[in-house]
């Protein structure tokens, strides 16, 4: 096998408008296209990841629950990189999103922190 990159990720939300808000307004992700499949009665917006990366947003009618531990089985988190870590913190807990402190990685010595998207998805800011 030959891998070049990630393509994208996938996410499953349960309330699309208030994600799509989420990831397009407070994370400022520029959406690439916005597909409604009404066979599934289901929307599928594309999110650009700093001009390059991808994240898929669906949603779909009543989809289980994600296990709300830290160590569940499958995905752990999603981590954007950032320049400035301190300056995003406080662009998300303008609009009210708790931050967990900020760390230092003791193997890279670099900074990172943890918040969640509307669904508990747990994502990460990792300066670069």
């Amino acid at each position: 096998m030959k891998l070049k990159k990630i393509h994208h990720v996938a996410v499953i939300c349960s309330d699309y408008q208030k994600s799509k808000d989420f990831y397009v307004r407070i994370l400022g992700l520029d959406p690439i296209s916005e597909v409604y499949r009404e066979e599934r009665d289901s929307y599928k917006l594309d999110l650009e990841v700093g001009g390059q990366y991808q994240i898929e947003l669906f949603s779909f009618p009543n989809p289980p629950e994600r296990p709300n531990r830290p160590e569940a089985l499958g995905l752990r988190h999603l981590a954007f990189e950032v320049e400035n870590i301190e300056d995003e913190v406080a662009e998300l807990v303008k609009h009210d999103i708790k931050v967990e402190p900020i760390r230092i990685d003791p193997i890279t010595n670099k900074k990172y922190t943890f918040f969640a998207d509307p669904d508990g998805l747990p994502l990460e800011l990792y300066e670069a």
